[in-house]
């Protein structure tokens, strides 16, 4: 399987823009620039931002998937990825999942959550301090 996506910038880095498109179509030409990436309030995205995105869903869904595989359904799992860039580097991401499962404990949860952390394909493909907590709804 080969995911595709397509970036297209014009002009200089500080006063040019560019626009990012997915294979699904679901970016289509969104808008992107030094402004989106290094300032405040400006509209559009960054890779960092699509980076916490990424991450947050295939973190949540091997939560899901690993949760499947023990029996159980979530009621629901919502997932917060804050990636940290200090300076031209990401130096971490934290995962923080909340998530309501009938008839698992809150332990059960938190040993689920760690596998995911380390086990998500988006967590195996970065070489950055990744953490993550767990907060269960009984």
């Amino acid at each position: 399987m080969v995911r595709t996506a397509t970036a297209y910038w014009q002009g200089n880095l500080k006063e040019g823009n560019g626009t990012l498109t997915t294979q699904s179509g679901i970016l289509d030409k969104t808008n992107y620039s030094f402004k989106t990436r290094f300032e405040a309030g400006e509209k559009g995205t960054n890779p960092e931002e699509l980076l916490a995105a990424s991450h947050a869903g295939c973190f949540t869904m091997s939560v899901a998937s690993i949760l499947d595989k023990k029996g159980f359904t979530p009621n629901s799992l919502e997932t917060n990825a804050a990636l940290t860039l200090e300076g031209l580097s990401i130096t971490a991401i934290h995962l923080a999942i909340t998530g309501a499962v009938k008839g698992l404990k809150e332990e059960e949860f938190a040993a689920v959550v760690k596998e995911a952390e380390h086990n998500c394909i988006v967590s195996k493909a970065l070489k950055v301090t990744i953490t993550s907590e767990a907060h269960f709804v009984a």
